[in-house]
């Protein structure tokens, strides 16, 4: 979007300095057919710019569902005897299955 927008910005700014500066198109000399060539030559270039954005993914047709349980894993607190250097000590730790 943010490409697309200074490009279409850019031309903008262009073909309003041009529409600005030139006079109007007359008959003689082949100007009418500067003016055609001149509009399709910004046409082509304003379309390009428009054209290379890349289309957004489309959103995905399936969502998977949410599990129906959680298995969590059982715990509970247990004596363990433990060296400290000096003597034996129990102390209560929690064992997860």
């Amino acid at each position: 979007m943010k490409k697309t927008l200074s490009a279409f910005l850019a031309v903008a700014t262009i073909a309003g300095s041009l529409a600005v500066a030139m006079p109007a198109a007359q008959a003689d000399g082949g100007r009418i057919a500067a003016g055609v060539a001149g509009g399709l030559i910004g046409g082509a270039l304003l379309g390009s710019a428009l054209a290379g954005a890349a289309a957004p993914p489309p959103p995905p047709a399936y969502y998977a569902p949410a599990p129906a349980y959680v298995v969590e894993p059982t715990c509970h607190w247990a004596r363990e005897r433990f060296w400290d250097g000096y003597g034996w000590r129990i102390r209560r730790v929690q064992v997860c299955d």
